[in-house]
């Protein structure tokens, strides 16, 4: 006979993630970004050789990094949010560091904050704009 504590240590258990500064646990407070690898260079500095990450770049326009990815976590000692780059080590074992604004071009799922590259300057104040003021952007000739 199965006692009822021995059933609950099944539960998936809480992630180990901890405040670099504090030591404390932090709370996810968003979904997680994948990251992925567009460049043979990003594959080369985590370990893929060069002749491998050349054709795997070659072969696919972007190369998901398998555990790696960018989420928010809050920490009650800083009582703040911050994004933190997490690598997952083995089962239970996870590597923060705070985010670098280099991390962000490599994530599925999110705005760049500078916009899209390809949207003229016009287009983009365009759609800043609310109301009708719009209109004044265009001088229709007679």
């Amino acid at each position: 006979m199965q006692r009822t504590c021995d059933r609950n240590r099944k539960r998936s258990k809480r992630r180990a993630i901890y405040c670099p500064i504090h030591g404390c646990h932090l709370d996810s407070v968003s979904q997680k970004h994948r990251l992925y690898a567009d460049r043979p260079g990003q594959l080369q500095h985590r370990g893929v050789n060069r002749k491998t990450a050349l054709m795997l770049v070659a072969n696919q326009t972007a190369v998901p990094l398998d555990g790696e990815w960018l989420e928010a976590f809050w920490c009650a000692e800083c009582q703040q949010t911050k994004w933190y780059h997490v690598r997952k080590r083995d089962d239970r074992t996870y590597e923060i560091s705070v985010a670098p604004q280099e991390l962000w071009q490599q994530v599925q799922g999110v705005i760049d904050p500078k916009g899209n590259p390809s949207v003229g300057e016009f287009t983009r104040r365009q759609s800043r704009m609310l109301g009708y003021n719009a209109i004044k952007d265009f001088r229709f000739v007679h």
